[in-house]
């Protein structure tokens, strides 16, 4: 537990401070000749004072030691052992509790290259590692050496043809762009653009509000503040110190962008829909369920209270603190794709795109800490019932049975990305219906947890409360069936889709559509059939798209539209375990010079989106003919009758 608590201080440093000085690493390389067939690469790094660049002896599970390989594709030569270094330094670190190896100030790395092709005049060298301070940053550089001593410094790698071809199919040449710009961009960079793109970040937080992923701070929220809230003015103080932590977790997000130009924008759904940090997610929240049944009790470690002078504020700021951080951490699978957008769309004005990204930040996270300050709020109520106690215990595995149901969101997440066809949305609605018996069952005395007291009659509320749930549990039933009853509408995105199920399907498109799952072949199809284009940007752990797809599409009057009259193109953006085949796969140098590799399905199409539309948000629709033009402004997550009138519209401008 206290290697668990150093670490999320370590990870939560990373946002907060990793960015406030200038980059702490700079590289100068050059290439020595050694034989006919043998070459030095030297790597020279400058490191700011403070700051450790850690050795490739490095421990194992320990800072992430440093790494010097051949990319991959990449032949006619080879590395000859590890590179040799300069000196560097042990220390004992507390949190991995080993002896780490490092650099300071200067770090000297030679790595021996034998060329066996003896045609190639240039080698391409990749450095990964991590530097670090009380931060860490990840370090992912790529270097390229003519063989004749010349150095090309990685701003200026020269792409290979294959990948200038690449690239120049994933830049499309757009009509009507004019269309694209109304929605992506600001008008100017005076204060009132700042403040439109403040309220647009606080309606994402509303959004934000809700998705799945931001529910299960609720119950953890009430919790928390349970223990807190001792009396009026605390748990006021405490709730409105809670909301302010928000709104600061959210406004340091923004920091790296000030100091580091030309930051991937689709960087945040990347991390948000990132296998195993939903399966860490669904770890916790599991763990904090079986909390709230009372199988154990989470609490600071004791540690932490023999350092600081007053015991009682520990609970109170550190504790408020990382609930804050926990909020901003588990909603970020949901929250990640809109800011994305935010990211996206900043990057895209005009004037400084930091500045604008912080306003939006700002507005994103005092959208969500208004609700959560109440909900801190809360317990305050609950305290002031008679015999509290039993109200609370009741209150808390109530929370726990909710806990767990979310849980499995996050789970479902990972299983999507991952295409491991294991967590079906039948399986998952069954799951949720055993969970929600279980609920019933307790709430009705059948079921009791360690804290509970003697129950000697039911009170009016449980048995309300019980039958409520009970009913939940018969609404989700047909949801296991193939051909269900009814639709679970009011539950669209927390199972997954439709299509995604253990009975066999038309197609895996939405709601049975015929779909293209890669633009050029949709692209084709549009100019066989003489149809427009419908492009969805979508995503497997997106819960907006599902509910776009499961309450809008679905409507009758839409899906018509979308089966007689569009040729369908979804592509999924955090499709990263998918990987493209190898002919496909390039490097994509950006505008600032910097390059990415594209090597998954996700890569690909993430990159399409940011690099045409100035978009990384998700559902994200656009209308277009098969000569590229624009036939409407970009449409997002909205409701039936605009979004009836927007794919009509679209069908208007193709037709004339």
């Amino acid at each position: 537990m206290k290697k668990l608590f150093l670490l999320l201080t370590l990870c939560f440093t990373v946002f907060a401070n990793a960015q406030t000085e200038d980059n702490p690493l700079v590289w100068q390389t050059s290439i020595q000749k050694i034989s006919d067939t043998e070459y030095d690469a030297v790597f020279t790094a400058k490191i700011l004072k403070d700051w450790h660049l850690y050795s490739q002896y490095n421990p194992e599970d320990a800072s992430q030691a440093l790494e010097i390989v051949i990319p991959e594709g990449k032949k006619g030569y080879k590395l000859v052992g590890k590179a040799k270094e300069s000196e560097t330094t042990k220390e004992y670190s507390e949190v991995w509790e080993k002896e780490e190896i490092f650099f300071k100030n200067k770090a000297t790395i030679t790595q021996r290259v034998l060329i066996e092709d003896t045609n190639i005049d240039n080698i391409t060298l990749e450095i990964y590692g991590q530097v670090c301070k009380q931060a860490c940053i990840q370090i992912e550089d790529s270097f390229s050496f003519s063989l004749n001593g010349k150095t090309l410094e990685k701003e200026e790698v020269i792409l290979d043809e294959k990948s200038r071809k690449l690239t120049e199919k994933l830049k499309l040449n757009l009509k009507n762009t004019e269309l694209l710009k109304t929605d992506t961009t600001l008008d100017n960079n005076d204060g009132s653009s700042l403040m439109n793109i403040f309220l647009l970040g606080f309606i994402g937080g509303l959004l934000a509000l809700l998705t799945p992923c931001v529910f299960p701070m609720i119950p953890l929220t009430v919790s928390f503040f349970t223990k807190q809230s001792q009396s009026k003015s605390k748990g006021i103080f405490n709730a409105i110190l809670y909301g302010l932590f928000i709104v600061i977790i959210y406004m340091l997000l923004s920091v790296p962008f000030h100091l580091i130009d030309g930051l991937d924008p689709s960087i945040l759904n990347t991390i948000s829909t990132n296998i195993w940090l939903n399966i860490f997610f669904f770890i916790i929240l599991v763990f904090f369920s079986l909390s709230f049944f009372g199988f154990y009790e989470i609490t600071l470690p004791s540690s932490w209270g023999n350092k600081m002078d007053d015991a009682s504020n520990i609970g109170g700021f550190i504790g408020i603190f990382f609930m804050a951080l926990t909020l901003a951490i588990v909603s970020f699978s949901c929250t990640g794709p809109i800011l994305g957008s935010l990211l996206a769309g900043s990057l895209g004005t005009v004037g400084n795109p930091a500045f604008q990204l912080s306003a939006g930040m700002t507005g994103f996270g005092l959208a969500l800490a208004l609700p959560f300050a109440l909900f801190a709020l809360f317990p305050n109520l609950l305290n002031a019932l008679p015999k509290s106690g039993g109200w609370l215990n009741t209150t808390k595995v109530i929370l726990g049975f909710l806990e767990l149901a979310f849980a499995f969101k996050f789970l479902s997440n990972s299983d999507l990305v991952g295409h491991w066809e294991i967590l079906k949305r039948e399986i998952f609605i069954g799951i949720w219906i055993a969970i929600f018996i279980g609920l019933a069952l307790y709430l009705f005395g059948k079921i009791k947890f360690p804290h509970d007291s003697p129950l000697k009659k039911l009170s009016f509320f449980r048995i309300s409360f019980g039958v409520l749930v009970f009913a939940f549990v018969i609404y989700l039933i047909p949801g296991t069936f193939k051909n269900p009853t009814w639709s679970l509408s009011a539950l669209s995105g927390f199972p997954p889709p439709q299509f995604y199920s253990i009975y066999q399907q038309e197609s895996d498109c939405p709601l049975g559509l015929d779909c293209y799952k890669d633009f050029d072949e949709g692209l084709k199809a549009a100019q066989e059939t003489n149809k427009p284009i419908l492009l969805d940007f979508t995503g497997w752990a997106c819960v907006n798209c599902r509910k776009m797809e499961e309450n809008v599409w679905s409507d009758p009057s839409i899906y018509n539209i979308l089966k007689d009259d569009y040729i369908l193109i979804s592509l999924y953006v955090d499709d990263n375990e998918k990987k493209l085949p190898e002919a496909d796969q390039f490097s994509f140098k950006k505008a600032n010079g910097k390059i990415k590799k594209i090597k998954t399905y996700g890569d690909k199409w993430s990159t399409f989106q940011v690099v045409n539309f100035k978009n990384a948000s998700q559902p994200y629709y656009i209308l277009m003919n098969a000569n590229l033009e624009i036939l409407n402004s970009p449409q997002q997550y909205t409701d039936i009758e605009t979004y009836k009138n927007w794919l009509e519209k679209g069908i208007y401008n193709f037709k004339n």
